[in-house]
């Protein structure tokens, strides 16, 4: 079966091919945000990217599959901050209290306002008619965070039998309320008094019923 451009291998065309892959992502990108998924074209993107069309499907073969690869590059951003901020604020010996109050206001303060995470909100939230994503993608950062939590559990610092179910409701006390909170203009910038008494008591809430 012949191999599509994307698949050959030699170092030049595979430089050229990755070039052209990532100039097909930021096209996308733009177009998504700017014109939402159901009214950006397969042409509109491949005529911003400056490649063939043909080129485009050999890359990607339908625009749901752009798309995917879209919001899957801004999610390994996303994932990387998220991962850092479980790593340096929840690690292993420090105060749980101390540790979860410390992941949230990170994640409010320091991922919440990136540029990162606002497109990231800009193509998977508010768009009319994209394709279903995978769990895989959408749910990576949450997977992250259950390892934590189900260690946590383990080394008896708090109970939660279902760590899944420990970041939904840690997530939706804390980091949850206080998003939703800087997006009606209760508070102008995150850290501040307001969103830090947020997740001050939200973590006290949630440890109070995993305690």
């Amino acid at each position: 079966m012949p191999r599509s451009l994307a698949e050959v291998q030699t170092p030049g065309r595979k430089l050229r091919s990755e070039l052209k892959r990532g100039a097909i992502l930021d096209a996308a990108e733009a177009l998504f945000v700017a014109q939402g998924y159901a009214s950006t074209s397969v042409d509109a993107i491949a005529a911003r990217a400056g490649v063939s069309k043909r080129t485009l499907y050999d890359h990607f073969g339908d625009k749901a599959t752009i798309y995917a690869r879209t919001v899957e590059r801004l999610s390994d951003t996303l994932l990387t901050t998220i991962s850092d901020a479980i790593r340096e604020e929840i690690p292993p010996g420090r105060d749980v209290r101390e540790a979860l109050v410390g992941f949230a206001r990170r994640v409010v303060t320091e991922t919440v306002p990136s540029s990162e995470y606002a497109v990231f909100q800009r193509l998977t939230a508010r768009q009319a008619q994209p394709p279903a994503l995978p769990s895989s993608v959408r749910n990576r950062p949450e997977r992250l965070l259950e390892k934590r939590f189900a260690e946590l559990t383990r080394d008896g610092l708090f109970q939660a039998t279902d760590a899944s179910l420990a970041v939904r409701h840690f997530t939706a006390l804390t980091i949850g309320i206080a998003i939703d909170a800087l997006e009606d203009g209760e508070f102008e910038v995150a850290g501040d008094a307001g969103t830090d008494k947020i997740i001050d008591d939200g973590v006290d809430a949630f440890l109070r019923a995993y305690a």
